[in-house]
């Protein structure tokens, strides 16, 4: 590498399954990588601080915000956008379950929300607790509203779509806690 540090690093990332080698400058957020490079434009910039949730994408299956994450810090890694989580045979049912339950309004926050519910469901499958998980001793922990609500209090949504959001995450996960 030359003493040059401005240049781009090439890092191969795996992005909605598909190898990309990426010409990435050191400072480039995940996120400005995912919509300015790749022009995956599905994953939002809200508030550009992590505060907001808008930019959520998994990385290795984990919830992570994009916009405080280096793109090269996932060389190697596995990043899913909401792009990457429906298929060939359709929508992700949570994808569909929002639909189904008006867990939008503008829309903004949607991508967000929905890759966070993944994440969420993973963790609780783990059973990873959160400050709500009533039995800390159990490794296994019960799916409930509350659960839901405060594992995606990360995840904000201005224009009031929280009842539907909440219903549509609950109805498709609740059955496979079950």
């Amino acid at each position: 590498m030359t003493a040059d540090r401005s240049a781009a690093a090439i890092a191969a990332i795996r992005i909605n399954g598909v190898d990309c080698p990426v010409p990435a400058d050191p400072r480039m957020s995940l996120l400005d990588l995912l919509r300015e490079t790749l022009h995956l434009h599905g994953t939002k910039k809200g508030c550009n601080q992590g505060a907001c949730g808008a930019c959520t994408v998994l990385v290795d299956g984990e919830r992570i915000v994009s916009c405080l994450s280096l793109a090269v810090q996932h060389a190697g890694r596995s990043v899913t956008t909401i792009e990457g989580l429906a298929d060939q045979h359709g929508l992700h049912p949570l994808q569909q379950a929002f639909i189904e339950h008006d867990g939008f309004q503008c829309g903004y926050c949607t991508p967000g929300q929905i890759c966070s519910a993944v994440g969420m469901a993973a963790e609780l499958k783990r059973g990873v607790p959160s400050h709500v998980t009533q039995d800390l001793a159990s490794d296994h922990v019960a799916f409930s509203p509350d659960e839901v609500r405060e594992r995606m209090s990360g995840n904000l949504c201005r224009c009031g779509a929280h009842n539907g959001i909440i219903d549509a995450i609950s109805e498709t996960y609740a059955e496979a806690a079950e």
